[in-house]
């Protein structure tokens, strides 16, 4: 038996990943095992199974199939897998990681149509519809839920349902809302939603998942066969004759997933979503105190993430500022905002309210080091 390590905390305000439980990491230190044992392969169904429940899915309609590797190859593994021949593939674009779905598109050579909308506002509904009423070949749908650069949230339950209108397969980007932000995948009109175990689940990096329709993966084995690694019926249907990964695990991260899974179960849904509900009001008044102003309007984040301006000071220094609360345990992330000088926090992880008050002590002290005024300035307050 292993015991408690003195690990230090660091508090992650960045993306992902999280801060994580002791009790996570610890859980990779096992006896070592050979993923192909039985034993190995029960943990992985029943996650599996555990996955599919998060998103309140009907385990008869429903599965989940892991992969191995970061939250992109998701994005990866349902644009190549799920396109049937001589179809078309909608990207509802109004951010970086939609914008990474079209890159998918583009580097396979698949036919797509990069739907842009401005990245501070949800997407225009009407415009979707007509896309797809003049496009009648397009049979997958793609967006994110909360857009990771900005914290936008889209509105995936009215999308869903315009792709469904027109015949196509709704694919939702979750990885920065999956246990998190409550999700139904069947209210919300989604066929297929991904995740990695580093954000939501507090886990490690290496593991990822796609949710999705039994059926639709089934029907996709008449599709063309685009990747080799990255095709979700091969892995699925490996699981589904043998109980393991068709290519070599994650295994210590699987272990911690597991670890990470009993915790999500033991903190509970709502539980979880309040908290995460409590760091994220916590940002937003330590930024109110302090002057900082948001990129996004209030009512249209998801709750998980905030972008910040940089403010108009010619002291202001992201790095500086970075460096010095990274040496006193917090992390923050620069933004994603094409032409837009900003920074985020994320209210992800398992931190809680105290930490945001903690933090903005130390932020604080940042700009004060710096000689940057507070409260911050803005050109447009003058």
């Amino acid at each position: 038996m292993v015991g408690n390590l003195n690990i230090k905390r660091n508090v992650l305000l960045n993306p992902g990943p999280a801060t994580t439980t002791d009790t996570v990491k610890m859980a990779q230190i096992v006896p070592d095992i050979c993923p192909r044992e039985k034993e190995f392969g029960s943990m992985m169904k029943q996650m599996r199974e555990d996955l599919v429940r998060i998103v309140h899915g009907d385990p008869e309609k429903y599965t989940a199939v892991l992969f191995c590797g970061s939250g992109t190859i998701n994005i990866d593994v349902c644009i190549n897998s799920l396109l049937p021949a001589d179809k078309k593939v909608l990207v509802v674009n109004n951010g970086a990681y939609s914008t990474r779905a079209a890159e998918v598109c583009e580097y396979y050579g698949l036919p797509f149509i990069d739907l842009k909308f401005p990245i501070d506002d949800v997407p225009d509904l009407g415009v979707i519809e007509e896309t797809l009423k003049a496009n009648p070949d397009i049979a997958l749908v793609h967006t994110t839920h909360n857009e990771t650069g900005t914290g936008l949230l889209n509105p995936i339950k009215e999308i869903g349902a315009l792709a469904h209108k027109y015949g196509a397969t709704f694919v939702v980007d979750t990885t920065s809302t999956y246990a998190m932000r409550p999700i139904n995948i069947e209210e919300e009109n989604v066929d297929f939603l991904m995740a990695s175990a580093q954000k939501g689940l507090m886990a490690m990096t290496g593991l990822s998942f796609v949710v999705g329709n039994t059926e639709l993966i089934k029907k996709s084995a008449e599709y063309p066969r685009r990747s080799y690694y990255c095709n979700l019926f091969l892995q699925y249907d490996f699981f589904e004759k043998t109980g393991e990964m068709h290519f070599t695990p994650p295994v210590q991260t699987i272990y911690s997933t597991r670890q990470a899974l009993d915790e999500y179960f033991a903190e509970g849904e709502e539980n979880k979503w309040a908290r995460h509900t409590r760091v994220f009001n916590a940002i937003h008044k330590g930024l109110a105190e302090l002057g900082f102003k948001d990129v996004i309007k209030r009512e249209l984040q998801a709750g998980l993430v905030v972008s910040v301006k940089y403010p108009d000071d010619p002291n202001w220094n992201f790095e500086k500022v970075h460096d010095y609360c990274y040496e006193r345990g917090f992390t923050i992330y620069p933004g994603k905002i094409s032409g837009t000088n900003t920074f985020r926090l994320c209210a992800l992880g398992a931190i809680d309210e105290e930490d945001i008050v903690n933090f903005f002590v130390v932020l604080k002290e940042a700009l004060t080091a710096n000689n940057i005024s507070v409260p911050v300035i803005y050109k447009e307050d003058k």
